[in-house]
Parts: C-alpha cells; sequence; structure tokens
C-alpha cells in the first residue's frame, strides 16, 4: 500500500513500457527453477546468493555467469542452452500473470501507447502474453537482438539496422520509447528487477517499481515501489492522470 504523497502520481506518462518476466508474468520462478536445473544437470550446486544476482539478467549472460561463478568457464554454452530449454519447458505448462497486472494493463490500454521491453526471447514474450490474453493491449514488444527484426514491434532504424542490448544497457527501453512515439521522459516503465531499473533510469524513463522491493541502493532509483500493481491507489492513479482515448489497436 501507498502511504505517502509521491511525485510520480502527480505526473501523467505518455507511454508505459512494461518488463515481461516479473512484472507481467509470473515467470521468475520458472527461470530460477530453469537454473537450478540446469546447475543440477551438470553437477554443480548454485552459489550463494547467485538467484537475486541473476534476477533480470538475459539468460545468454546469466548462462556464462553461472559458469563463471561455479569456476566452470568451459560450461558456458552448454550452461545457456540448457536453461534457455528448460525455461521453455517449465512456462509451456505454467504460465500465469502476476497479482494485478491484467487489471492494470486492460485500464491502461486505450488511454496511452503500451509496449513491453524484455530480456526474453521474443517468442517467449508472446506466446506468454497471448496466453494470458494481454498480447493485444501492446503495441510494441522489444526485446535484445543482433540486428531488430522487423517482427514483434522491434524496426530497423531508418539510416541502417539497430543493435539492440540487453538490460542493464538502456537500448530495450530507449527502443520501445521511440517506437511508441515519445521522448524517453515522457514514458513510464514498469519493472521488478534492479536490472530492469537500471537499464530504464539509463534510458531516460521514470520508473515504477512493483513487487518486493530488492536491497541495495539501485532501488532507490525507481520514482515509487509498490507491493503489486493492483494497489488501489495506483489504479486511482491511472483513471485521473491518465486521460482516456480511442481504443487501443493490437492482436492477440
Amino acid at each position: 500500500m501507498i502511504t505517502q504523497t509521491q511525485p510520480l502520481l502527480d505526473w501523467s506518462p505518455e507511454a508505459v513500457v512494461f518488463d515481461c518476466d516479473g512484472t507481467l508474468m509470473d515467470n521468475e520462478r520458472h527461470w530460477q527453477d530453469a537454473r537450478n536445473r540446469a546447475f543440477a544437470a551438470f553437477g554443480l550446486t548454485p552459489p550463494p546468493g547467485f538467484a537475486e544476482r541473476a534476477k533480470g539478467v538475459h539468460y545468454a549472460d546469466c548462462g556464462r555467469l553461472m559458469a563463471e561463478e561455479t569456476h566452470k568457464p568451459e560450461l558456458a554454452a552448454d550452461l545457456t542452452r540448457a536453461l534457455l530449454e528448460h525455461f521453455l519447458a517449465l512456462v509451456a505448462d505454467d504460465p500465469a500473470t502476476m497479482p494485478g497486472a491484467g487489471e492494470f494493463v486492460r485500464l491502461l490500454s486505450g488511454r496511452l501507447p503500451l509496449a513491453v521491453a524484455s530480456n526474453c526471447p521474443l517468442k517467449v514474450v508472446e506466446e506468454s502474453l497471448g496466453r494470458a490474453g494481454l498480447r493485444r493491449h501492446f503495441q510494441h514488444i522489444v526485446v535484445p537482438s543482433g540486428t531488430a527484426p522487423a517482427a514483434g514491434g522491434v524496426h530497423p532504424a531508418a539510416d541502417g539496422p539497430q543493435i539492440v542490448r540487453p538490460k542493464p544497457w538502456p537500448d530495450v527501453y530507449a527502443t520501445a520509447a521511440r517506437l511508441c512515439g515519445v521522448p524517453p521522459q515522457a514514458a513510464l516503465a514498469v519493472e521488478d528487477s534492479l536490472t530492469g531499473v537500471e537499464s530504464a533510469c539509463r534510458a531516460g524513463l521514470r520508473v515504477l517499481g512493483v513487487g518486493p522491493r530488492p536491497a541495495g541502493e539501485g532501488a532507490g532509483r525507481a520514482d515509487l515501489w509498490v507491493p503489486t500493481l493492483r494497489s488501489p491507489e495506483l489504479l486511482a492513479w491511472v483513471r485521473a492522470r491518465v486521460p482516456g482515448r480511442t481504443e487501443a489497436s493490437g492482436r492477440d
């Protein structure tokens, strides 16, 4: 519950960009399970505190981190491959939204351009949101890639291909704001991890943190933290500060 006046709640964004795992979809637990299964497949033990350090990290970077922290750098590619395979199997069997995510997205839909900026593979984001009935509310989905393809709402720059680096680089959020047609400082990022908060701040967006507030100084970079997206004060803010408009276009 929000217990004090917050400057963010006196502001009206022109677009909202959501993280996916841990913010919209309850997939962070699948990543944790997948990491544990990948470690076990190679007879390795997760280092203390690894789950928190890996939260929000791109899966390829996570695979390398798993190898480095277990002193098995030669297993980086194998651990990355195993991590993604386990995660895809888990999320396909059990897609679920985070508390309040569906209501919050549907309330914003039609009022503002909405986008997703995620470190997950595009297929995972598309399928997860589709199963949850939320895909049609988002005009753009931005994920890391070597050369940004036209699919999924990620478009090449007018003067050539655009490189989109994973969080904590600012690329996914900067690209999402541009595709929504607003300057970064006019857009709100919704995040659950320190990695994502750093990415959004570096891109110039204001940040709403959701879920348990992480330990560490990085959490203070978010403008506001709420326990869930179903916070009554948060929903009242949307109704009061975000003007309605015609129904947003999109697809499932």
